[in-house]
């Protein structure tokens, strides 16, 4: 399935129905009195998140959804019928935002939760809502109200706890496919990775984070160069940013050099994403010889200026994966919000059930 993260599509709530003026006629009754029953209401437009769904390809092609309008009142004090709402759903982390005034509409964070997008317009009044002791044969009716329609840009950000960042080939999808459960294509050619790829990481029962890797980034992205910036967006919801890079290149190249360039294009991309934790992972440790692995790692160091955390891997054995997602797993669950248990309703008692249980037991009073 091709991987589509951005789509623009058009919404549209139901109208309301209108409200009817009709009068009660029947025999031997010659002043019923007014009976035009209220309009139905319009339907609405709601969005849910869908953990089962990860791309937005359904609406690069479904780029038009509405919903019906309300039926009309009717005489013998019959309500128009409401429309059915309509629910659109998309992937988790999918950002909604107005494509005239870029405000975001909604944010679809919490799987099965729904958003309202657009909002159903409210039915008429038929004139058996005017009727008053003065005035007994009203002949007032209003149309249904209009219901809302936007224009809609949405854009799809994984939710993952790391992301991983770094050049074309450094081993990402390689790292990705040794301590998770994704499995991305691995190639020995540049830009193997085409879309983003999710991989949850077990670190023991009931302790577990999200990793997202991303197309491999080159000095030049932010002009275009390579695949660009446009799969970066799907890093900023990531509380730890593991920048790979390839200490054995073929071609040889200088590690501290793409490194800095990697670390020039994000932060030109957001300076948000930039400021973000980072970690240092060299990978490919395997193809340095023993005797030169210090070396080397102590002069990247140097030559890049890095004071924060250094990590020794070969994704290909192995090699250092272990201490790596213990401390990924130690970091992110310092930094996740603590969750706090909703109430028991059964155990849930209201001030009026406890003063009947009072009167019946003196044992259930305070004193």
């Amino acid at each position: 399935m091709k991987f589509v993260d951005e789509a623009t599509i058009d919404v549209a709530a139901g109208n309301g129905g209108a409200g009817c003026v009709s009068f009660r006629r029947e025999k031997f009754i010659p002043f019923g009195g007014p009976d035009g029953g209220d309009g139905g209401r319009g339907g609405g437009v709601w969005a849910v998140g869908d953990r089962n769904l990860n791309t937005l390809i359904d609406y690069r092609y479904a780029r038009r959804h509405e919903a019906k309008n309300g039926e009309p009142g009717r005489g013998s004090d019959q309500f128009g019928a409401a429309a059915d709402d309509i629910v659109l759903r998309m992937p988790v982390g999918t950002i909604l935002r107005d494509a005239e005034t870029d405000e975001v509409v909604a944010e679809l964070l919490v799987p099965g939760e729904p958003v309202l997008v657009c909002k159903g317009g409210d039915g008429g009044f038929g004139n058996l809502h005017y009727k008053t002791s003065t005035n007994r044969a009203p002949r007032q009716k209003t149309p249904g109200w209009p219901g809302e329609a936007k224009r809609l840009r949405l854009e799809l950000r994984v939710l993952a706890d790391v992301g991983l960042l770094g050049m074309p080939n450094a081993g990402k999808s390689t790292l990705i496919a040794a301590i998770s459960n994704a499995r991305p294509k691995i190639a020995d050619y540049p830009f193997t990775t085409l879309h983003p790829n999710l991989g949850v990481v077990r670190v023991g029962p009931e302790k577990s984070f999200v990793v997202a890797d991303i197309p491999g980034l080159i000095e030049g992205a932010a002009e275009g160069a390579g695949l660009g910036h446009q799969f970066l967006r799907h890093l900023q919801r990531t509380e730890l940013l593991l920048h790979l890079v390839d200490l054995a290149p073929f071609d040889d190249a200088d590690p501290a050099r793409q490194a800095k360039a990697i670390v020039e294009e994000l932060r030109k991309y957001d300076e948000s994403l930039y400021q973000k934790p980072r970690w240092v992972v060299l990978n490919k440790m395997d193809m340095v010889p023993h005797n030169e692995r210090a070396a080397r790692v102590k002069n990247f160091i140097k030559q890049l200026r890095w004071k924060g955390l250094v990590f020794e891997i070969s994704a290909l054995t192995r090699q250092g994966l272990e201490p790596l997602i213990h401390a990924i797993y130690d970091h992110v669950a310092a930094h996740r919000a603590p969750v706090i248990p909703e109430p028991d309703a059964r155990f849930e008692v209201s001030a009026q059930a406890l003063s009947q249980l009072e009167d019946l037991d003196p044992r259930f009073r305070g004193d």
